[in-house]
């Protein structure tokens, strides 16, 4: 969920720490403040109830050891991997700890189930975000509690059900089943649910903040692997160990994809980059020489008078205003089309499987779209709006305009040029120029 910046001092921090009149909460809107101090009123509550009326066997406090030793090594061993995940890429960020916690809720009483999310959050706090960022200490405490509502939650699923936790799930049949698999879609979606109020904190959008569907089948793997750890502590507990390693496989991988689309996105727009623009267009192309009867087309867009904009309200406006224009583009096409970003103001569009009409038609929306955009940004105290915006769109169609990447690219940047000389604000065709 956070997003990685770079390391600050953190004197100042641990004293702000200490200082509760200086704590960063009170800078944030009344509604979260008041949602934060709700969460963990509940979560207390509910902690000291279960404390009270659920028992705790020596066995379950072997577990709950057990457990945090797992998941401490884990995070350990993956340390350098998760700094350089959360440094790489500033999306919807998912950790592992969900393997440690689910297996807690599966084996562990609620109160236990809590204290283990505690020592998981307060390690992952102090050694794996360390030197990375400054993370508001609110700001943590509300997820680790999210985290602990979440367990209950899956866990009031599990008592209802009849089958409290995996060592009943053992002698239950396909109830036992049922029921744990209805305990982790429990858990999948209160985790989403309880973190919409807190959106603000990061100012993403739910559908930026929800991420895409490699995000959630990450943590879909981490609540299986939290089932198999369960499994393995209540039947063969020595074999534990043995999760580790593929978790931490698993993690590395997924830093992997992070780096791939780290190297071939815009930082600033979230669109491909030009090298990732170009792969997509390579790849589409020789897909259309394997066919005699494929087209598509590409378009070159550059923002008129960009520079203007930067000098009225500031290069923060002006970034603002790019990433505006990047989601206009994107919403005026189709969701397979390709949209990236060249630098500066200049943006290319790849549109497979289109003929030239088609393609001027899309060139002309999006022009339009841009031409209607108006822009919210704060300036201070207040909201002002940028409008009067408008793009010169340069068109060029495989394969009239061009049988290789570079060659549309040129056709489009010449019709591009055309526009602009034609008093800007126009979309001009490429291919018939050629």
């Amino acid at each position: 969920m956070d997003g990685a910046h770079p390391a600050e001092p953190r004197a100042g921090h641990s004293r702000g720490m200490l200082s509760p009149g200086h704590w960063t909460l009170w800078r944030q809107r009344g509604s979260l403040i008041f949602y934060v101090f709700l969460v963990e009123s509940v979560a207390l509550v509910a902690t000291v109830w279960t404390a009270v009326v659920v028992p705790v066997r020596l066995w379950d406090l072997v577990v709950l050891a057990v457990l945090a030793v797992l998941g401490v090594l884990q995070a350990e061993l993956g340390r350098q991997i998760e700094r350089v995940r959360r440094l790489v890429s500033d999306t919807p960020h998912i950790n592992l700890t969900s393997v440690w916690t689910f297996a807690g809720v599966l084996l562990l009483p609620p109160a236990l189930g809590a204290a283990l999310v505690v020592v998981l959050y307060v390690h992952l706090a102090t050694r794996s975000l360390a030197r990375i960022k400054r993370v508001p200490p609110f700001r943590t405490a509300l997820n680790a509690t999210l985290v602990v509502i979440t367990c209950y939650a899956a866990e009031f699923v599990l008592h209802r059900l009849g089958v409290p936790d995996m060592y009943a799930a053992l002698t239950s049949g396909w109830r036992g089943v049922t029921a744990i698999t209805l305990a982790a879609v429990t858990y999948f979606l209160f985790a989403a649910i309880t973190i919409v109020p807190a959106l603000t904190i990061t100012k993403r959008t739910v559908a930026a903040f929800f991420g895409g569907l490699g995000d959630n089948l990450l943590e879909v793997a981490t609540l299986c692997l939290g089932m198999l750890t369960a499994l393995t502590l209540a039947t063969l507990p020595a074999l534990a160990i043995a999760i580790v390693p593929p978790l931490l496989v698993l993690h590395r991988a997924v830093l992997i994809k992070q780096l791939e689309i780290a190297a071939t996105t815009d930082e600033k727009t979230g669109l491909f980059n030009t090298t990732g623009w170009h792969l997509l267009a390579s790849r589409e192309l020789a897909r259309a020489q394997r066919s005699t009867q494929s087209s598509f087309g590409v378009l070159m867009i550059d923002l008129d008078h960009f520079k203007l904009i930067n000098d009225a309200h500031g290069h923060l406006a002006g970034d603002t205003v790019l990433r505006a224009i990047a989601t206009t583009i994107k919403n005026a096409v189709r969701d397979y089309d390709s949209v990236g970003r060249f630098g500066g103001e200049e943006f290319v569009v790849l549109l497979p499987d289109i003929g030239p009409a088609a393609v001027l038609a899309v060139a002309e929306r999006i022009r339009a779209a841009i031409a209607a955009l108006e822009v919210e940004y704060e300036d201070g105290s207040q909201v002002r709006v940028i409008d009067a915006l408008s793009a010169s769109i340069g068109v060029a169609t495989y394969p009239d305009g061009g049988t290789a990447v570079d060659r549309l690219l040129q056709a489009a940047d010449k019709a591009l040029y055309r526009a602009k000389d034609a008093g800007r604000n126009k979309v001009v065709d490429g291919t018939a120029i050629a």
